[in-house]
């Protein structure tokens, strides 16, 4: 998949039907844990801990975790560069998920070259089906997000603020999209806005479900 494609979404009745194909093999499966904390702990894994939250429903097909490759461009470079990454989508039973990504740069035969890119945040979905995403970037961005589901299984979101520390990237705005394609996969591409040049096609990846 390349950064000018969108995720081929599927149904919601699909999903569910492939999620519980695919939960064979990921249903005991969840987050390492403290078992000693006296609140709600984590869970990605639909089938242990809190029940999610009844606001986050239209965002239940991302709760996971996914692994896979990606492919990121950059303006400063002449070609294109493979990654390998992991997201945690992830509730406590209160109406946000937590997220985080982890990214590890690839040679052009796979091998791990060493540690890629890190973000965090909380996705807040609203009463009127507005998403806020909230992001921090390990590079020193941190980025504010609107979007809504486009449908059961894709979500679209773009910068409403950014911010960053002043040894930062110049960076001004990103859209993302989001979708769970036909194979049961989590898709997304991204277009940011670097250097002070116009939003342009920077990362895509397609990730499998690896807990939940």
């Amino acid at each position: 998949m390349t950064s000018d494609e969108q995720p081929n979404t599927i149904s919601g009745d699909a999903a569910v039907q492939a999620a519980a194909e695919r939960a064979e093999a990921t249903r005991g499966l969840n987050l390492p844990q403290f078992e000693d904390l006296p609140i709600p702990a984590d869970t990605a894994n639909l089938r242990m801990g809190p029940e999610l939250h009844s606001a986050c429903l239209a965002l239940l097909p991302l709760v996971g975790v996914w692994r896979g490759e990606g492919v990121a461009e950059h303006p400063s470079l002449d070609e294109p560069y493979r990654y390998g990454q992991q997201i945690t989508f992830a509730h406590d039973g209160r109406p946000f998920l937590y997220y985080e990504a982890r990214s590890w740069l690839l040679d052009a035969d796979g091998e791990v070259l060493g540690s890629g890119s890190r973000e965090v945040g909380w996705w807040r979905p609203q009463p009127d089906d507005t998403i806020e995403l909230v992001l921090a970037h390990s590079g020193g961005v941190v980025e504010i997000f609107y979007g809504k589901p486009r449908n059961q299984t894709s979500w679209e979101l773009g910068t409403d603020a950014v911010a960053r520390t002043s040894s930062a990237e110049e960076i001004s705005a990103a859209q993302r999209l989001y979708g769970v394609v036909p194979d049961g996969d989590l898709a997304y591409v991204e277009e940011r806005s670097l250097g002070g040049k116009p939003l342009a096609p920077h990362i895509s990846a397609k990730l499998s479900r690896v807990v939940g």
